[in-house]
């Protein structure tokens, strides 16, 4: 089992979360972040200019199997993509097992 983390703009979470779910990722948690990007100056719009030193983003976190890990790597990067710098991160790491609390099924069971 793996899990993934991505970092993906708001505006692109609705095409993302669409995207898990035509490939059957149906669970997954999600919050608001803030972090700090790599881009030191500021955009202009109509005028005014914002920093962009602190970035809003969305964080997604989801446990696959095995067999799901690059269908749904895919899924994130296709649906967040926008081709601009900031689109954001995925992180992959290994679970080393998982409980579903009710039922008491571990393993590839307790994820579906």
């Amino acid at each position: 089992m793996k899990k993934i983390e991505a970092v993906i703009r708001k505006s692109k979470f609705d095409e993302v979360k669409e995207a898990l779910h035509k490939i059957e990722v149906n669970f997954f948690t999600y919050w608001d972040v803030t972090g700090v990007g790599n881009e030191k100056e500021g955009h202009v719009y109509r005028g005014i200019t914002y920093s962009t030193t602190d970035i809003q983003r969305r964080y997604i976190s989801v446990v696959v199997s095995d067999q799901f890990l690059e269908k749904t790597i895919g899924a994130i990067l296709e649906a967040a993509s926008s081709g601009m710098v900031g689109d954001g991160k995925i992180f992959v790491s290994e679970i080393q097992e998982t409980y579903r609390i009710r039922t008491k099924e571990k393993g590839s069971d307790a994820l579906n």
